[in-house]
């Protein structure tokens, strides 16, 4: 009994974070900035409209955390802080004007407001604070009536997601963040992509989450991230780790972003490759470029062209056409997926049969390029792996 009783208490005591320094210092800093600029801006626009009860409401402070603590969640994107802060404002004022007892009109403004929030797909939990103070923010919002939801309300709303979206993007954080997967299939077919044919599947994760049944303040998107990479650290800790360093080819064709299109082109059919690393002055990976570069440019896209289109492409390859691009830079995929050399090749898996990409470039510590990772050289090493019986759900995987 007294153990249950201990356990029942430390679980009110909060578990550890593994948030770094740098992310509280940018999310404070963000927050700041944020409810900075939305007062000033709130004010002046105040200012001139002459009837704005306050230049900010107080749940902006709530919505300021959601927006640069945790921009991924579902709970602080655009709609969710615009929609629920305006809607939740809006069903304030009308729960006052009709049932006048604030005893009353605040706990069925917060409870519309709730509901309705989960009707639009626009759940933002400030928004609860936004109906209450519709009810009890006094004489100044009374009067304001249902303009309160537009200024100062809708405003303050836009203007700090506004900032958000631009501070978050600048200090690399994605936002708004939109919903994606990993496990899409590049190729367009039915068939789940491969790292998915014995790990889980789309329909596995949803069916769990419907199972869940309860609001979960993580996007889909990022807790499959999550889901597969914890998938690949299980495989490293139970069958030990292979680098990129020990399986890349070190002596890799390369090109420079200046090299005429046609001595590339050469390159890649003297040494039967399909695509080829391009690299500044600092020996730095800026981009890719391949034989699906040189097709797409000149438009095979179609079996109907293919004729004519290949007259064109060997005019560009041969110099005739004065109008094609001149250097490998034009043509090129920029940015391109690399690699470190100390990263496990567990991490090849998803880029490579997911993603469709068959070449990946390996970087050093200072991001000087070393070597290049080709399919061949994954199966390869699963293949050696597999018959030294180290890693045979790796080697399943692909």
């Amino acid at each position: 009994m007294l153990h249950t009783s201990m356990d029942w208490l430390r679980s009110f005591v909060p578990q550890p974070t593994t948030i770094s320094r740098a992310e509280r210092a940018r999310a404070v800093a963000g927050a700041m900035v944020g409810l900075f600029v939305t007062f000033i801006l709130s004010q002046i626009v105040g200012t001139a409209a002459g009837t704005m009860p306050a230049a900010l409401v107080a749940p902006m402070g709530a919505s300021a955390v959601l927006l640069f603590c945790v921009p991924a969640s579902p709970l602080a994107q655009p709609w969710s802080v615009i929609g629920g802060n305006t809607v939740s404002a809006l069903i304030g004022v009308a729960c006052f004007k009709a049932v006048g007892n604030p005893m009353l009109a605040a706990p069925l403004a917060g409870a519309l407001a709730i509901f309705v929030m989960f009707f639009l797909r626009c759940l933002h939990p400030p928004s609860g604070a936004v109906a209450l103070t519709a009810v009890l923010g006094g004489p100044a919002v009374q009067a304001a009536g249902f303009g309160f939801a537009l200024l100062p309300v809708c405003l303050n709303s836009a203007l700090i997601v506004l900032v958000a979206l631009v501070y978050n993007n600048l200090t690399g954080r994605r936002y708004p963040h939109a919903q994606g997967t990993a496990l899409r299939n590049v190729h367009a077919t039915r068939d789940p992509v491969p790292t998915a044919r014995l790990g889980f599947t789309k329909e596995d994760l949803d069916a769990a989450l419907a199972h869940y049944g309860q609001v979960l303040d993580v996007s889909r998107d990022d807790l499959e991230e999550i889901l597969l990479e914890t998938e690949m650290r299980a495989y490293e800790r139970r069958f030990g780790v292979v680098t990129c360093a020990s399986i890349m080819s070190k002596d890799a064709v390369t090109v420079v972003p200046a090299l005429p299109l046609d001595a590339a082109w050469h390159m890649l059919r003297r040494h039967q490759l399909h695509a080829l690393p391009v690299l500044d002055a600092q020996r730095r990976v800026i981009g890719m470029i391949g034989q699906d570069d040189f097709l797409r440019h000149v438009g095979i896209d179609d079996y109907q062209t293919l004729r004519t289109r290949l007259r064109g492409l060997l005019g560009h390859l041969l110099g005739i056409r004065a109008e094609r691009p001149a250097t490998v830079a034009e043509i090129m995929q920029s940015p391109a997926r690399t690699v470190r050399v100390d990263e496990p090749i567990a991490e090849l898996v998803p880029a490579m049969s997911n993603r469709g990409l068959h070449h990946i470039p390996v970087v050093d510590g200072e991001g000087v390029f070393v070597g290049i990772v080709s399919q061949s050289d994954l199966l390869a090493a699963v293949f050696e792996s597999r018959l030294r019986g180290q890693s045979p759900v790796l080697a399943g995987a692909l």
